[in-house]
């Protein structure tokens, strides 16, 4: 073999191997993308919301005990005002990338304090049913199952962070939790201004989602140990 049909050669080797390396490369599936990176900085504007409204419990407690109009607008203001920030620091964090550990943290014991603090306050003053009259026990049984659940949760929670990986997966927040969430907070804002005389006809709703965010609570909760006692069995 000559030189030139050496040379002609390599370069049918050099060409043939670069088409095979594009064609690789053309059916190689691309990257996945880096995972978010969270924020070294502790107060960032989602957490700063957050702390907001932990801040503003101690406020809601005060105004609520104002039995006049504006005790309970204000009141009723300030729960309305919490969960849209509690929607609010979450959607930031995700859009502007200022997710931080502390404020994953913080996020969920700001919501249970709001949440646990207006329904303790709503079964310090018994509601007036419209057949009954005033029963004590209609939102206090609610109440109960509600906080009970969150406080379980937590502890399962806290426990599977210690665990393995699986457990974390088995007590992530899913849908059934988020519609909870949404019926809890509706419901809420129902029965602060229900507290007003002009807004008393909208009682019987709140009750009735406050019942139904409490049958979403045990439901979740049942769901997410069933979750729990597939992966301890898979072991």
């Amino acid at each position: 073999m000559g030189e030139e049909d050496t040379v002609n050669a390599d370069q049918n080797s050099f060409a043939g191997g670069e088409e095979d390396s594009l064609l690789r490369n053309r059916h190689t599936s691309p990257l996945p993308p880096p995972p978010q990176q969270l924020s070294s900085k502790v107060l960032t504007l989602p957490t700063v919301l957050t702390l907001g409204r932990v801040a503003a419990v101690p406020i809601l407690v005060a105004t609520f005990y104002v039995d006049c109009w504006w005790g309970r607008t204000a009141t009723t203001s300030i729960f309305i005002a919490a969960a849209i920030t509690d929607w609010l620091d979450g959607y930031i964090a995700r859009k502007m990338r200022l997710g931080s550990a502390f404020g994953a943290f913080l996020d969920p014991v700001a919501d249970k304090l709001m949440v646990a603090a207006t329904l303790i306050l709503l079964c310090t003053k018994p509601m007036d049913a419209v057949l009954l009259g005033p029963v004590p026990w209609l939102v206090t049984v609610p109440s109960i199952a509600i906080i009970g659940r969150e406080i379980t949760m937590s502890a399962v929670r806290e426990w599977a962070a210690s665990q393995n990986g699986k457990l974390s997966e088995a007590v992530a927040v899913n849908s059934l939790g988020k519609w909870k969430t949404a019926t809890q907070m509706i419901a809420l804002t129902i029965l602060l201004a229900s507290r007003d005389s002009s807004f008393a006809r909208l009682l019987p709703s709140g009750i009735g989602l406050l019942y139904v965010s409490a049958g979403l609570s045990i439901w979740s909760l049942v769901v997410y140990m069933r979750k729990i006692w597939r992966v301890l069995l898979k072991k």
